[in-house]
């Protein structure tokens, strides 16, 4: 399926994308749940979060982040108070430092409550994403704040291609387990 350009689309890849990331992890053993994420070897993986997140609960914080940054920053518009996606002190050039900050938060969040955040801040997106039309979601210009963008790629970033990253980093760490 390409990139949702519809409300229905954005629904249907973003619930099909958080089953697909559910599955993959409800297959993990306990040996790939305790192993920690090493992608070391593979020359292939430069970006910095292959060297950032250790565990599952490490990308499913970084999800449920994303997800709080995708709410919050509709409310705060909605409400006037005009604000960036990306809150101060970072912007688009270091977000990568603001997902440090995020990992470091949750160092002593549990797997448990990090499934729980993220399963609930699913819910949530999901929900503010039916209250817009397929106009407002996917007709630029219609909501000044969301800039040269749609407020559908918003969405779509935070939720369906958020999750193909995070299952295609899981595969890639019970690959490097089976060894």
């Amino acid at each position: 399926m390409g990139r949702p350009t519809t409300k229905t689309d954005l629904l249907n890849a973003a619930t099909e994308s958080y089953e697909k990331l559910e599955s993959v992890i409800n297959a993990l053993t306990q040996a790939e749940l305790v192993t920690p994420f090493d992608f070391s070897s593979d020359v292939k993986k430069k970006e910095a979060h292959w060297n950032r997140d250790k565990n599952l609960r490490d990308i499913l914080i970084h999800l449920y982040e994303w997800h709080q940054l995708l709410l919050n920053w509709i409310k705060a518009n909605q409400s006037g108070e005009t604000t960036a996606f990306i809150p101060g002190p970072y912007n688009w050039k270091t977000y990568g430092q603001m997902n440090v900050a995020f990992y470091l938060k949750h160092q002593a969040t549990s797997l448990d409550e990090a499934k729980c955040l993220l399963q609930q801040s699913h819910q949530e997106v999901i929900a503010s994403a039916k209250t817009f039309s397929d106009e407002e979601l996917f007709t630029k210009g219609v909501f000044s704040w969301v800039g040269g963008s749609t407020l559908g790629s918003y969405f779509v970033s935070t939720t369906s291609s958020h999750y193909e990253w995070a299952v295609k980093k899981l595969k890639a760490h019970k690959k490097n387990c089976r060894g």
